[in-house]
């Protein structure tokens, strides 16, 4: 039941909307309080006041986007992407516990790679383009080859090798997931899977400090490589492919040939020459006989930011002498750096930490694509560090990328579960550049 106030205030309501109704009511000067002059302003539209900002990952907000095609399929961030050695495909593997082939041209999924419990953090095809690998946090390692000789759109599961506990490569997490600590636990080892650059032999770094060879496609396994001390961080074949390289975060590193398990030499952080503690990446020159942090200590980052790819870049073309080599880190900076004087050439900066590098194959060896924390890619000058075109269109970090098509593009794996596809050459809207 109402009290009495409640009832004599629905009175007065009733009153005032009786007032109302019998003719039109007008406000008097005595009902002025103070006038308010007109600053000319325009009302403030719903929008205004997000104007300019950047709402950040998953916000409605439009972001400038210059891809050419995006692949939507997976659900949670992308850890890898790589591209097919000579057609229009991609596979990439996130963690959605899931990977995919897809056509770079219109986004169409070829087949999903299944069979993962955990995150798909690393992914490779053969040197021929007739496999595909995928490495789980999971500890798995599945294989995948087309079916027939008429095109790439059928695909079928292979095998699962048997092999290390875990294919691990990082005891730590990257630096660029500190603003993302949801993802550490998910991220915390990073996977490595090389193929042999000339034939069906595939490498794995294992969590035990052990590196597996495999023989595909029967999953033989061809060699077990043990003299690491810690979980593995990195590895590769050479670029002629009779070497291994591999590193760990204890700070060994090991070069082996393939057809002995005996390390063909063995360097650890008690070595004055070298400063290898915790080394996090390995980059080797074309012709096989440098590998970036043997060669000398390069500065030019900030002290205590880690080097997150290294990659050597031929800027003259010839395919000879030591080259130069270029470093990304958790600064946002790559640096490039001339071997044979052991010089700075050029710092190339990114708003946040650089995820990847990527060296562009012939016939322009000398352009440079880089992945970033911030977003965004970038194609640059090596020989001179010019800015050639940026690539847009993420709400969140670049995680991976990959050159496909001779270069002529670059696809992306980024943490908002997109992946992009940009052409790397410049167009009437990217403004003019010569060469």
């Amino acid at each position: 039941m109402s009290s009495g106030k409640q009832r004599a205030t629905e009175a007065d309501y009733e009153d005032e909307v009786e007032l109302e109704e019998d003719g039109e009511q007008f406000i008097t000067e005595d009902d002025v309080l103070q006038v308010v002059q007109d600053d000319g302003d325009a009302p403030m539209d719903d929008d205004d006041d997000n104007d300019g900002q950047d709402l950040g990952e998953g916000s409605s907000a439009p972001v400038e986007d210059n891809t050419v095609q995006h692949f939507t399929a997976h659900t949670a961030s992308v850890f890898a992407v790589a591209c097919h050695p000579t057609e229009p495909l991609a596979a990439s593997g996130g963690e959605d516990d899931l990977g995919y082939i897809w056509d770079i041209t219109d986004g169409e999924v070829i087949v999903k790679l299944t069979g993962h419990t955990d995150s798909i953090s690393v992914l490779g095809w053969s040197s021929d383009g007739e496999m595909v690998a995928t490495g789980g946090m999971d500890g798995r390692i599945r294989i995948w080859r087309r079916v027939g000789k008429e095109n790439y759109r059928t695909w079928e599961f292979l095998t699962e090798l048997q092999g290390p506990d875990e294919v691990t490569v990082r005891e730590h997490p990257p630096k660029i997931f500190n603003s993302h600590p949801e993802k550490i636990s998910s991220f915390c080892n990073i996977k490595f899977l090389r193929w042999h650059p000339k034939g069906s032999v595939l490498l794995a770094g294992g969590n035990d400090g052990t590196v597996w060879l495999w023989q595909l496609p029967s999953g033989n396994t061809m060699q077990v490589f043990a003299g690491h001390s810690g979980a593995l961080n990195c590895g590769e074949f050479t670029p002629d492919g009779k070497r291994i390289l591999t590193a760990c975060a204890d700070g060994v590193l090991i070069l082996w040939d393939p057809r002995s398990p005996t390390p063909v030499f063995k360097l650890s952080s008690d070595d004055a020459r070298f400063n290898l503690d915790g080394i996090t990446s390995l980059g080797i020159n074309p012709s096989s006989t440098l590998a970036g942090d043997i060669v000398g200590t390069l500065g030019g980052h900030t002290e205590g930011e880690s080097i997150e790819s290294v990659v050597f870049v031929d800027i003259t073309g010839s395919g000879s002498g030591p080259g130069v080599v270029v470093t990304g880190a958790t600064d946002g900076k790559a640096c490039i750096w001339d071997l044979s004087t052991m010089r700075l050439r050029a710092t190339l900066q990114h708003e946040d930490a650089i995820t990847h590098l990527l060296a562009h194959p012939a016939p322009k060896p000398y352009l440079l694509v880089s992945a970033s924390a911030d977003k965004t890619l970038k194609t640059w000058d090596a020989r001179t560090g010019t800015l050639i075109k940026t690539h847009q269109g993420h709400r969140g970090p670049v995680l991976g990328a990959s050159l496909g098509l001779e270069g002529s593009v670059v696809v992306s794996a980024g943490d908002d579960t997109l992946c992009g596809v940009w052409t790397t050459e410049v167009t009437d809207e990217d403004g003019v550049y010569t060469v």
